[in-house]
C-alpha cells in the first residue's frame, strides 16, 4: 500500500500524483528502498498532523471516506489506528465496515453504563492494549438487524447518538465511511464528527469528481480536514530508488 501524507484542503493545486522528490529525502541515507517503510512513515506523519498538530482544537473523532468506491479505506483506517496507539496510551476504536469479530472479543468495560447500553460494546475486539476494532454492522444492534454505523437507518438522531457513545467510551475514534461521491452518509458522519478525510486514488479519482465532492461536503457543513492520496506509483524505477 502506498499512501500520501495528509494534504491541506486547499484545492488551488490540481489533484494528481504527489511530487515524491522531497518525500524520498528521508530515505536517501539508507542503502535500500523499502516501500513498506515509506508507507509506514507516511502513516505516522498523517497521525501526527491529524491528531497532535492542533493543541487548541484537537481531532478526536475522524471519518475517512474514499472518493471512489474501488479505493480501499479500511486498511488505511487500520494502520492509522495502529500508529495512533503507538503514540498515546489513550483508548482508540476503529470502526470498520468489513471487520469480522473473532472468537475472543475482549470487550471494553464500562462501569458507568447499564448493560443495555453496553450491548454494542460486546462487539469490540481488543487488538492491542489500547486499541479496539469494531464491526460497523454490530455497533447498531437494533432497530434493523445487519445495518451498519454508516447505514441509512442511522441518519439523524441515531447516528448522532452512536457517535456520541463512541466519544464517551474512547478517547479517539476512527470511522470508515462509504464513498463520499456516492452517498450522503459520509457527509453526515463528517458533520457530526470532528471532520472528514477524503481519500483520493492516484489512478481513479478525477479532479472534477474531487471538486464536486468538496462542494457537497461544504454544503452539508462537514469539516474537510484534508485529503490523502492512495494507490500511488513512483515514476522512478525501484532499482534507481535503491541507489538514492
Amino acid at each position: 500500500m502506498s499512501v500520501g501524507a495528509l494534504r491541506s484542503a486547499n484545492w488551488g493545486k490540481a489533484v494528481g500524483a504527489a511530487d515524491t522528490r522531497q518525500e524520498v529525502e528521508t530515505f536517501r541515507a539508507t542503502d535500500r528502498w523499502n516501500p513498506e517503510d515509506f508507507a509506514r512513515e507516511q502513516i505516522r506523519g498523517l497521525v501526527r498532523q491529524l491528531f497532535f498538530a492542533n493543541a487548541t482544537h484537537p481531532s478526536r473523532q475522524v471519518v475517512f471516506s474514499p472518493a471512489d468506491s474501488g479505493t480501499d479505506v479500511g486498511s488505511i483506517c487500520r494502520r492509522v489506528g495502529e500508529a495512533l496507539a503507538s503514540d498515546t496510551d489513550d483508548s482508540i476504536v476503529v470502526v470498520l465496515s468489513g471487520f469480522q469479530q473473532d472468537g475472543n472479543p475482549h470487550p471494553i468495560e464500562s462501569a458507568t453504563e447499564p448493560a443495555a447500553r453496553q450491548e454494542w460494546l460486546r462487539a469490540a475486539t481488543r487488538v492491542r492494549g489500547n486499541l479496539w476494532f469494531v464491526p460497523g454492522a454490530k455497533i447498531v444492534g437494533s432497530p434493523v438487524a445487519g445495518t451498519s454505523l454508516t447505514g441509512t437507518s442511522l441518519m439523524g438522531t441515531s447516528m448522532h447518538a452512536r457517535l456520541w457513545e463512541l466519544r464517551r467510551e474512547f478517547a479517539y475514534s476512527i470511522i470508515e465511511a462509504p464513498p463520499a461521491g456516492e452517498s450522503s452518509e459520509a457527509a453526515a458522519l463528517g458533520r457530526l464528527a470532528d471532520g472528514i478525510i477524503l481519500v483520493l486514488s492516484a489512478h481513479a479519482t478525477r479532479r472534477a469528481t474531487a471538486r464536486k465532492i468538496k462542494e457537497s461536503l461544504d454544503a452539508a457543513q462537514a469539516r474537510l480536514l484534508g485529503t490523502v492520496l492512495s494507490d500511488r506509483t513512483f515514476p522512478i524505477p525501484e532499482s534507481i530508488y535503491r541507489r538514492l
